[in-house]
């Protein structure tokens, strides 16, 4: 049976947030963690989302890949609304459309690399595209250690077994939440590069939530959050541009 979602007209747009807020707590507890937020996110585009701790950049992440429900206005993937899906709808959607590369590698230790990038869809009772998943393979550099076991690869190694699991289902979008955070600058140059790659050659949609001004430049655009809301946006980003609006918003807080 097909997502029971409500439909939009077909647009650019692999997700898309409209009047998106989440609230914790209530009373003196409560908190707002994301504001009214309206982003798009481009098919075949690398997107960065950036903040400082606590603007809410990694629960728009987690809202737009329906791991945590919002508390009111819409989150789409594709023409999906998620505040429409009942909860085995959501993880079906999550399994077949969303892909996900987390800080910490999230790989089973029992089973080889090659085992680990097709275990989603495995899970769905899926037999993988050989072709599609041979070219993942190829662009992150893996045909030689498919056999090994996560103990037996490098952290950079495991964390391109994690990218390439998240590409080998051909998401609609990848969600990467500090993809480089356990690893050192060379390594974590390489994961980048993986991912700018996929954008590049295998037409697939990334969004990363990042503290890194250098991994940022990455991207094609980059998305500022601020106390729960979008405060500015950069597009062809260096790292030099990224940090100087950094800056500029870190002189905001102190003068207001």
């Amino acid at each position: 049976m097909p997502y029971a979602a409500v439909h939009a007209p077909a647009a650019t747009a692999a997700a898309r947030a409209s009047g998106l807020t989440k609230v914790y707590g209530a009373g003196e507890t409560r908190v707002v963690a994301l504001d009214s937020v309206d982003v798009e996110f481009g098919r075949g585009r690398f997107t960065a989302i950036m903040g400082p701790s606590g603007s809410g950049k990694s629960t728009l992440m987690h809202c737009m890949a329906g791991l945590d429900a919002i508390t009111s206005g819409s989150a789409r993937i594709g023409d999906v609304e998620l505040t429409s899906l009942k909860d085995r709808e959501l993880t079906r959607l999550r399994r077949d459309k969303v892909g996900f590369v987390f800080q910490a590698f999230n790989l089973l230790p029992t089973l080889s690399a090659y085992e680990n990038m097709t275990l989603p869809m495995a899970i769905a009772g899926r037999s993988p595209d050989k072709a599609w998943v041979d070219r993942i393979v190829r662009t992150v550099g893996l045909a030689d250690r498919l056999a090994h076991r996560p103990a037996q690869l490098s952290g950079g190694q495991q964390q391109r077994v994690a990218v390439a699991r998240a590409l080998a289902s051909r998401p609609e979008i990848i969600f990467a939440d500090e993809p480089t955070g356990n690893l050192d600058s060379r390594t974590g140059a390489e994961i980048l590069g993986f991912l700018r790659e996929s954008v590049h050659a295998l037409e697939q949609t990334v969004v990363m939530v990042t503290h890194d001004p250098v991994a940022a430049a990455y991207a094609d655009r980059v998305v500022f959050l601020a106390d729960g809301r979008i405060v500015d946006e950069l597009h062809a980003p260096s790292a030099e541009s990224v940090l100087d609006r950094m800056r500029q918003f870190e002189g905001r807080v102190r003068t207001s």
